[in-house]
């Protein structure tokens, strides 16, 4: 017999929304989708999250807030920019915690840019540089070296672009799709404007901006 919302439990959709963030309504229907398959259900809404924020992704984000976040006992500090659509969310729980999160994460995981594209060419091509090097030494054919690179060119975007990090504190969703997530809980888009973090001693801080190319929703 199928699944229907009327055997999915009240602790079940409790449990999902603990894990997930989504409203409680998604909750239910991923897992009457997913016949009561927790693990199912997660993916379903991560998929939603990912849609609906590609949809919103063209939206206009002139709100937000700014926080910042020390760590290490004052050795390490972040301040980070994360626009939303509306002061309203912008004002919201939900949306607050999203940004000590990912100014957390930038304390400790330290990338080098926001996302794949704003690495700047100069640094794209001395790693790929390297990587192309380091393969060819292995004395593999040409085709295979090009392989190598694109592969060691991938984790190198996991490595230093924040979007594509894991998330520190759950390493099976990347920083990306947690903000997806937040998009489809709050129904509005949003993006990280830019980031700067200092740690005691060394000779810079790392800034990073992203200028992402928006258009005011239909």
């Amino acid at each position: 017999m199928s699944t229907t919302m009327a055997n999915i439990s009240a602790a079940q959709v409790k449990d999902l929304r603990e894990k997930t963030g989504a409203p409680m309504m998604d909750c239910k229907t991923a897992l009457t989708e997913a016949k009561g398959d927790m693990e199912q259900a997660v993916v379903l809404l991560r998929k939603k999250g990912l849609s609906m924020a590609a949809k919103k992704s063209a939206r206009v984000t002139s709100e937000g807030s700014v926080a910042s976040y020390i760590h290490a006992g004052g050795k390490i500090g972040v301040l980070v920019e994360v626009n939303c659509e509306s002061d309203f969310v912008a004002r919201t729980e939900d949306f607050k915690e999203l940004v000590h999160d990912i100014a957390m994460h930038i304390a400790a995981s330290d990338p080098k840019f926001v996302r794949k594209e704003d690495v700047t060419p100069d640094a794209y091509e001395r790693e790929k540089d390297i990587y192309r090097a380091q393969a060819a030494a292995t004395g593999k054919p040409p085709q295979v070296v090009e392989k190598i690179v694109e592969g060691k060119m991938s984790k190198f975007y996991e490595e230093v672009c924040l979007l594509e990090q894991p998330f520190i504190k759950d390493q099976t969703i990347s920083i990306s799709q947690l903000i997806a997530a937040k998009i489809g809980k709050l129904g509005e888009n949003i993006a990280v404007r830019r980031f700067a973090r200092f740690k005691v001693g060394e000779a810079g801080e790392t800034v990073a901006v992203t200028k992402p190319t928006e258009q005011k929703a239909e």
